[in-house]
This record gives C-alpha cells, sequence and structure tokens, in this order.
C-alpha cells in the first residue's frame, strides 16, 4: 500500500496529456498580444503622416505671407493652417493636436540665398506640432498613449532672389531626330524632338533673372555674363565633341560640329555659365547671346543651334559628372546649384567608343554620377523624354534596368522627376508631377527656385 502514492506521482509525472493546449495559450497570447501592438504600431504611423501632413501645408502657407504687411503675418497664417486649436483649416478630429511652445517661428537663414529683409526680418517659417495618440492593446502591458511631433520649415519667397548656377545637360544623340507629334510651336506641330528640347530651353531662359528684378537694364555683358547675375545659365551636350566645333552649336552657319568618341576626351559643355540671355528681368530673350542661340532662338533667317548629330551611341554619367564638377569649382558660393538633365535614358554605347573602365553598367554610372552631386548638395532634375520601361535599352548592365527607372534615379528626389512619355513607354509617368509637355515642364523648373519650399530643419 505504501508505494501506491509514488507509483500515482510517477504516472502523472509522465503523463503529458494536455501540454500541447497550454502551450497553444501562451503562444496565442503572445501571437495576439504582437497583433494587437501591430494595430496600434500602424495607427500611431498613420497619424503621423497626417500631423507631418498638416505642419507641412502650415508651413508653406506662413511662407507665402513672410514680409508682407506690417509683420507677424505668416504666423497667424500658419497657424491657421495648422491642426492645432479650433477652427483651423487642417484640423484633424480624430487627434488632440497642439503647437509646441514657440512655434511658428520665423527664421533667417543665410544659405537660401533669400533676403531677410522686411517687417519680419526674416526669410523662413518653422513649425512644429504634436498629438497624443491613444493606444488599444498597448495599454494592456501599460501603454495607454504616445506622444507624437512633426516639424517643417519652409523658405519665403520675394526678398532677393535665389541666385542659381544651372547647367543643362541635352540629349543630342541621333534619336532626337525623330519627331514629336506631341510638341507644337508657335503653330508648328510634328517638330523633331531636339527641337522641342531646345525650345524649352528658351522657355527656361524665358522664367529666369539675368540680373535683379529692381534694374531697368542688366548692363553690358562681358564673356557672357553681366555685372552682378543672378541666374547663370551653361548647357552642355552628349555625346560630346572636338575641342575646335563648339563654334558649330552657336553661330548661324549651316556646318554641323563634329563629334567625339566618349574615350576621346570630348567637349560636353558647349556655352559656359553666362547670364546675357536677357538684358532685364522683363526683356525678351537676347538674340545674339550664345546660350540663345544655341537654342535656336536667334536673327530671322539663322541656321544656327544644336543638332542631333549623333553615331557613338548614348553615354551620358560623364556628362553628369563634369557638369557637377564645373559647379563645384565655381566661385559662387551662395548660389544654389543645379542640373537638368534631358534624355530618354538608354545608355548603351558600343565598349570601341567608350572610355577603359566604364562600357559596362553604362545606366548604373549615370544614377552613382547623378547620386554625387545630390551629396554635394545640387539639386539634379531629371526630364525622361520618349524613356521606355524595357531592361534591353540598358544593355550593358546588371543587374538588368530599364532606361525609366534610370532617369527616375538620377532625379535628386521624386518631385525633381519629370517624364514625357511622347516616342516612349507611356508607364513611365512621374507619380509627383504630372506635367508631360517640355515646354511645360521646363517652366515649372524655372519657377521653382523663386517658390516657397520645404527644407531640411537643419538648414541654416
Amino acid at each position: 500500500m505504501s508505494r501506491r502514492p509514488d507509483m500515482f506521482l510517477k504516472h502523472f509525472r509522465r503523463d503529458e496529456r494536455g501540454a500541447i493546449s497550454i502551450l497553444f495559450g501562451l503562444c496565442a497570447t503572445v501571437l495576439i498580444g504582437m497583433l494587437g501592438l501591430g494595430v496600434d504600431f500602424g495607427y500611431v504611423y498613420y497619424c503621423q503622416d497626417k500631423l507631418q501632413t498638416s505642419t507641412d501645408a502650415a508651413a508653406l502657407a506662413g511662407a507665402q505671407m513672410i514680409n508682407t504687411g506690417t509683420g507677424g503675418t505668416a504666423v497667424s497664417t500658419a497657424t491657421h493652417y495648422s491642426s492645432s486649436g479650433t477652427g483651423t483649416l487642417n484640423s484633424t478630429a480624430q487627434l488632440n493636436v497642439t503647437m509646441v511652445s514657440g512655434y511658428p517661428t520665423l527664421k533667417c537663414l543665410h544659405s537660401t540665398g533669400v533676403s531677410c529683409n522686411g517687417p519680419d526680418n526674416a526669410n523662413a517659417i518653422e513649425v512644429t506640432q504634436q498629438a497624443v495618440v491613444p493606444t488599444i492593446f498597448a495599454r494592456l502591458v501599460g501603454f495607454n498613449s504616445w506622444t507624437i511631433s512633426a516639424t517643417s520649415l519652409a523658405s519665403a519667397r520675394g526678398g532677393a532672389a535665389q541666385p542659381l548656377d544651372v547647367e543643362v545637360i541635352l540629349d543630342t544623340t541621333a534619336s532626337m531626330n525623330n519627331v514629336d507629334l506631341n510638341c507644337g510651336v508657335l503653330g508648328f506641330s510634328g517638330l523633331t524632338r531636339e527641337l522641342c528640347a531646345v525650345n524649352g530651353v528658351k522657355t527656361l531662359l524665358a522664367e529666369l533673372a539675368p540680373c535683379s528684378a529692381t534694374l531697368s537694364t542688366c548692363g553690358s555683358a562681358t564673356n557672357g555674363n553681366v555685372a552682378n547675375p543672378v541666374d547663370r545659365v551653361g548647357l552642355m551636350v552628349f555625346p560630346g565633341l572636338k575641342s575646335n566645333q563648339t563654334q558649330y552649336e552657336t553661330d548661324c552657319s549651316t556646318s554641323a560640329p563634329t563629334i567625339a568618341k566618349y574615350s576621346s576626351s570630348p567637349v560636353y559643355q558647349i556655352v559656359p555659365f553666362s547670364s546675357d540671355y536677357r538684358s532685364s528681368d522683363s526683356a525678351g530673350l537676347t538674340t545674339s547671346s550664345n546660350l540663345v542661340l544655341a537654342a535656336r532662338g536667334g536673327a530671322v533667317g539663322c541656321q544656327q543651334g544644336l543638332s542631333a548629330v549623333g553615331g557613338v551611341g548614348t553615354f551620358f554619367a560623364d556628362a553628369i559628372t563634369q557638369a557637377q564638377s564645373a559647379l563645384a569649382s565655381d566661385n559662387r558660393p551662395t548660389a544654389r546649384k543645379v542640373i537638368i538633365l534631358l534624355s530618354d535614358g538608354a545608355a548603351n554605347a558600343s565598349s570601341s567608343d567608350m572610355p577603359g573602365g566604364e562600357s559596362n553598367n553604362q545606366c548604373h554610372e549615370a544614377i552613382a554620377a547623378a547620386q554625387a552631386a545630390t551629396a554635394a548638395g545640387t539639386w539634379v532634375y531629371s526630364i525622361s523624354y520618349g524613356a521606355t520601361t524595357s531592361t534591353s535599352d540598358c544593355t550593358t548592365d546588371t543587374p538588368a534596368i530599364s532606361p525609366c527607372s534610370t532617369m527616375q534615379q538620377i532625379a535628386s528626389d521624386s518631385s525633381k522627376y519629370f517624364s514625357d512619355t511622347s516616342g516612349g513607354s507611356t508607364a513611365c509617368t512621374s507619380t509627383a508631377n504630372s506635367l508631360s509637355q517640355l515646354g511645360a515642364i521646363f517652366s515649372y523648373i524655372g519657377v521653382d527656385a523663386s517658390t516657397p519650399r520645404l527644407l531640411p530643419v537643419n538648414t541654416t
């Protein structure tokens, strides 16, 4: 009899019935908890996005009003367009949003080139909002709410114009001789893609400021530049030319320039930085300017201008690198540096025409060159003109990539990518910009630098 309790205990210890149920219950509890936390995290992320959007809107609205009237309007406008308090234009019903103490605040930044003169003594405004987001499942482990915040810094427009140094890089390969049926200029339709591109450049020049708007005339120009220029523009092409051939892109001769292989140290820069393209901020294009001549805007009967000679395929990584080098070496530290690249993005030059070590991955090389320029602070605008989504058009690249994706990745960010799909894939579009005609695209880029814009919050 005395052995029966021991036998019973041994039997109980060996009995594993129900163990799986216990483990399942524990695992289910953990999984349900993780799922619940995931729901909370997703909601917090959603709220953060909403808060950032309203903060951006408040900062941009306030920036419009800096140095207007008697001053102070910018702060009240930013508050009105925020989500803080009642009666605001961007109120968020599900969130209790408050403006952080001390905000909106006006700032005078030194790197934007915009004057702080005016009743506000500022050229930017910063907005910071915060909100308390209640939790559902996380409160079971002691977290009843999370506090989130969002900050936006926006620069003003107006004041002294932001100086710009712009390098325009145009595709002049043989494919640019194709007709663009969607391009019409001054009543003409069915122009070549090259003619559409240079007309886009003329539109850009009409938007930029050669000198201060307060001057009735910019004065005489020396070596293509007026005294105290505001916006200067340089023009590059690819393929590049032999060193003694650039003159044929800016004179009234019908002679076509002789191109150089990419391996033969070609000259990409057709016109160096110049500001003589208009005689004042309100004048028309100056027909004697080399920039205007290259863009086929010279006197009537003058057969000058860029021509799509082609002959060595398409490769533009080195042109981007040289454009950035020209911008970096120039002695205007307060000027915003800009590259505008127009191409179909299909880099596939023959290895026999290429420099050593650059024959492979030609599309990826262009992306790397553009990203290096962006990292140096340059704004890189990419205009995809007739690009395709086929990886067979970037034949040298591994991993495979399409011209469309190449042009998208060349842009400094999605807001600087544009697409005219004429002659290319209708799927190669921009999610950030709906403009799809070259003239409108160049016009937009021309004014983009002078409008209120969001800046990195650490801008000084």
